[in-house]
């Protein structure tokens, strides 16, 4: 899963720590999110989203298959 995490949390000038502490989470947690290792849980998702005063379709978008011309 593609996200927008690092660049966020760049902006605000927040270490892979601070966005810890707020989310309640390691920042090992954190560091693996952003580097896609690991997709967050929906609630960390949420907490995520909340954070950042945005929605998680702005951090976070999905693994996509490439499209083909068969409709299914």
């Amino acid at each position: 899963m593609k996200n927008r995490l690092r660049e966020l949390r760049a902006a605000r000038r927040w270490s892979q720590a601070d966005l810890a502490d707020r989310c309640e989470v390691s920042r090992q947690a954190i560091n693996a999110i952003e580097t896609e290792r690991y997709d967050p849980s929906l609630p960390l998702a949420f907490t995520i989203a909340d954070v950042f005063g945005l929605t998680i379709e702005e951090i976070f978008q999905p693994d996509r298959p490439e499209a083909t011309d068969n409709p299914l």
